[in-house]
């Protein structure tokens, strides 16, 4: 089922692609939104429509829509890490210039609204609007995001609310929406934006983790770069707050350096997140969510069936199966 959906929803991609002059605006945006990835948005929006017995292929326009907005949000944050890899490729800002994916980023942003033009009345209202709010969230988290480097102190409900926002915020909005335009309203379609929330949160978390101790080849982005940039993830808060003192001033020395050769940082960052227990902690946290998203999927008014899928899907997307 989810190879029909991914199926589909490339092949639509494909075709909505512009093909528009001038070529150094368009071009980019063809070109990161084809790299490849998951899929994860708009499989949840099309699985979301086709188990309250809605039409996925009626969801499209809004599956395409929140992965334009993701792969939008992405080519400006690369901007901002200065990031070189983006799915094992190189970034836009790499590959063109930076000025070039700021532009690009941008009419990707009205591309995104545009394809909720396939929808009308109150469903387009209350699908504009529920967008709108879930950009704004995303916007916000990420200025939390490039906030923290700056402060002295993070606590990490601090931190859950940042990637609640920037990342776990756009999952719900793709459940949600995909569950609207199948037929749900606002309110009765409110435990999948619930689910995709509890979900995002355990996948960024994992994120966070595999950031530092992922393989490069299959995690796509450069291992160690939240180190690199000083990030103050939940693996740096967890081992702030697990090391003794010594080890805790070393750790923030660290945070206070950039090395033109960050190697050895990066090494020996990773072995004060193993030995402070951070990585254990992190994984805990990951499990919790997770089932938290498990629970969830229980109050759906959908068939067993249905819900097995959703099930299956959360757990293969935290062992990286998808």
């Amino acid at each position: 089922m989810l190879t029909q959906y991914h199926s589909a929803f490339l092949s639509y991609m494909k075709e909505q692609l512009s093909e528009t002059k001038p070529v150094r605006l368009y071009q980019p945006a063809a070109y990161i939104m084809q790299l490849g990835g998951k899929r994860i948005r708009p499989l949840l929006a099309l699985l979301a429509a086709d188990s309250v017995k809605g039409s996925f292929e009626n969801t499209l326009p809004a599956a395409l829509a929140v992965e334009v907005f993701h792969n939008f949000s992405l080519v400006h944050d690369d901007i901002m890490d200065e990031a070189p890899l983006r799915r094992g490729k190189a970034t836009v800002h790499k590959k063109w210039d930076v000025n070039t994916g700021i532009l690009s980023g941008d009419v990707m942003l009205v591309w995104a609204y545009e394809c909720l033009n396939a929808y009308s009345g109150e469903l387009f209202k209350e699908l504009t609007t529920l967008f709108s709010s879930t950009a704004r969230k995303v916007c916000e988290g990420q200025q939390y995001d490039m906030d923290f480097p700056n402060q002295k102190i993070v606590s990490q409900q601090d931190y859950i609310k940042m990637i609640q926002y920037k990342t776990a915020a756009l999952l719900g909005c793709s459940l949600q929406m995909g569950a609207m335009v199948g037929g749900l309203t606002k309110s009765t379609s409110q435990s999948f934006y619930d689910f995709g929330i509890e979900l995002g949160l355990a996948f960024q978390l994992q994120d966070d983790y595999l950031d530092a101790f992922g393989n490069p080849e299959t995690f796509g982005k450069q291992v160690g770069g939240d180190i690199i940039e000083n990030k103050k993830t939940m693996l740096f808060l967890l081992a702030h707050e697990l090391s003794d003192a010594e080890e805790r001033k070393v750790l923030k020395d660290f945070f206070n350096t950039n090395p033109t050769d960050p190697s050895q940082k990066i090494e020996a960052v990773k072995k004060i997140f193993i030995k402070s227990g951070a990585v254990t902690q992190i994984q805990q946290l990951m499990k919790e969510y997770t089932q938290k998203a498990l629970k969830e999927v229980e109050s759906f008014s959908i068939i067993e069936e249905k819900k097995l899928i959703f099930k299956t899907f959360a757990l293969e997307l935290m062992e990286r199966k998808l």
